[in-house]
């Protein structure tokens, strides 16, 4: 089903307002093409027909059920980008791309064994509650993400999902730093073999923390909305999935009271990378203007992401929390 938002494709407005993407800021009047460039180089993941079906007999495609796994995608695809490319990466469309770029989009193809495939993630949401071809919410799939990543020897992401609205620095702590098996000797130097193991006995893995959160009860609640605008601020940004009572859109930015984001609901045929040597991913990226909606019309059920490649960044990323205005 083609959503009605993703008919309003438009021109960004002629404002003097500050455009805020995924943590950087654009002018509408003199970047636009900046814009444009930096949206079309995020993945886009839609629905997909004629894939492999699901658990060897189920479903081949996921329109009109799979818009919150496919915004899941997209908000783990993101992590990987700045993980592996860094933030500022563009995509250039008919060029050879970087053998890391082709990694990711490998490990979203719609077949059974890629990491984040449509196919993982519907089942692993069995042990969820959730049957295959059911509806997700934010929560559910945050916490289907976080049991695919453990399996992504690659990324070595750690996936932290908070929940009560709570983030729980000393549990970040834990799935962050990975603990070194080996101490190493130091030719007998007692205090700098203690300085070194200190330093090696807690080695950062790369986080992604996704926060569900509930901004309301049936509408977003007014006093949420500069808080959320500022998360788009931050330069750990991964953006928000959510949208609509079942209709998922990933949101990837915002200017004045619109949201930007990007929606899954288009169906796309499934892309078989073996059908020749480049890969063809023109249809993994959105090549027009992104979708935009008032702010106001935003389900209150959400999930927020953030990445921090290091451990500076998640102080950086506390530091600038604690300064946001409570509501």
């Amino acid at each position: 089903i083609l959503s009605v938002e993703y008919i309003r494709i438009e021109d960004f407005p002629e404002t003097s307002e500050p455009v805020w993407i995924l943590g950087q800021q654009f002018s509408a009047l003199t970047e636009k093409d900046e814009i444009l460039a930096d949206v079309t180089s995020r993945l886009w993941f839609t629905y997909r027909k004629n894939f492999q079906p699901i658990g060897g007999t189920g479903p081949t495609s996921d329109t009109g059920w799979g818009c919150m796994l496919r915004c899941g995608q997209m908000i783990l695809g993101q992590a990987l980008i700045c993980r592996h490319l860094g933030r500022d990466w563009r995509w250039s469309p008919g060029q050879r791309q970087r053998a890391e770029y082709i990694n990711i989009l490998n490990a979203f193809i719609d077949k059974k064994d890629s990491y984040y495939s449509i196919h993982q993630i519907a089942q692993m949401g069995v042990g969820e509650g959730k049957s295959i071809g059911q509806w997700y919410g934010p929560n559910t799939v945050a916490q289907v993400l976080k049991k695919l990543a453990v399996f992504d020897s690659w990324s070595r992401l750690a996936v932290h999902v908070a929940m009560d609205n709570t983030v729980v620095i000393e549990e970040i702590s834990e799935g962050a730093c990975a603990v070194s098996e080996e101490p190493r000797e130091m030719n007998g130097d007692l205090e700098g073999a203690c300085a070194l193991a200190e330093e090696e006995t807690a080695l950062w893995k790369p986080l992604v923390l996704l926060i569900p959160l509930r901004l309301g009860l049936s509408d977003i609640n007014e006093a949420y909305i500069e808080p959320l605008k500022q998360c788009f601020m931050m330069p750990q940004s991964l953006g928000v999935i959510g949208g609509k009572p079942n209709s998922a859109h990933y949101f990837i930015g915002f200017v004045g009271d619109e949201l930007i984001y990007l929606d899954p609901h288009t169906t796309q045929p499934a892309v078989d990378p073996n059908e020749d040597e480049q890969f063809p991913d023109d249809s993994y990226h959105c090549q027009h203007p992104p979708c935009r909606m008032h702010i106001c019309e935003l389900d209150p059920s959400i999930a927020a992401g953030f990445f921090c490649q290091t451990e500076d960044d998640f102080d950086d990323w506390c530091a600038q929390i604690r300064k946001v205005p409570k509501p």
